[in-house]
């Protein structure tokens, strides 16, 4: 049974959250605050947190924060804070989702199973492992390489790179990436896709993701060089 950690102040949210996600087949713990919020995660092993932002003691971004220095565990906030900045504080954090309240119990659910269906799963035929230019991406741990390094992606930052990887040579939307990785009832601003490019880019500290005006990324093939004009 997957195991869900609640971090949420409302005790009436607490508990329609906690009956939805039992209903679903969860095993889901609740913190009322950042402090308990950081202190439960250290004592258990969790598959995903649904993290409030406007929090007792400690907020959520100071907990998503903290947890991230430790974990790549999925995030997904849940906030009255529906500002495009709000939002971008918490993907610049590394969140791998953030949904306003109020928001629809459905739809949530459907998003916490897409985030954990992804975990450790691929489609036939993909190799287990891929190699570009000194990386290597394990896709069944979703964890990543560079030599004996190992690098700390989200697990949307990984499937952004896995999806540039996969089609090298072609130049992807941002509409692209939204339908293919966050799929459910997603009505936010494709500079989410930029803010994940961006994090990619300083992280791996890598220069080939190319950007393409008026389009959105793409990769080069391995072994083509970019014309020179």
């Amino acid at each position: 049974m997957q195991r869900i950690l609640i971090v949420e102040d409302d005790m009436d949210i607490q508990e329609l959250l906690q009956e939805f996600l039992q209903e679903a087949g969860y095993k889901a713990d609740i913190a009322g605050d950042g402090v308990a919020a950081v202190d439960m995660f250290a004592k258990n092993l969790y598959d995903l947190i649904l993290l409030d932002i406007l929090l007792p003691k400690i907020d959520g971004f100071t907990v998503c924060e903290l947890i991230r220095k430790q974990s790549q565990v999925p995030i997904i906030m849940l906030t009255a804070l529906g500002s495009e900045g709000d939002q971008i504080k918490g993907l610049d954090l590394q969140a791998d989702d953030y949904v306003t309240k109020p928001f629809s119990m459905p739809v949530l659910l459907r998003k916490i199973a897409a985030v954990l269906r992804r975990t450790g799963n691929r489609e036939d035929g993909e190799s287990a492992l891929l190699h570009y230019k000194g990386l290597t991406l394990d896709m069944d741990g979703y964890r990543i390489y560079a030599g004996d390094v190992e690098y700390d992606l989200t697990q949307r930052e990984f499937e952004v790179l896995k999806e540039l990887l996969l089609n090298q040579g072609k130049a992807l939307s941002r509409q692209h990436f939204l339908n293919k990785l966050w799929k459910y009832d997603f009505y936010g601003d494709e500079r989410v896709v930029d803010t994940h490019i961006k994090n990619l880019r300083k992280k791996l500290n890598i220069n080939y993701i190319e950007t393409i005006r008026g389009v959105g990324y793409k990769i080069e093939k391995e072994g083509k060089e970019k014309p020179v004009y």
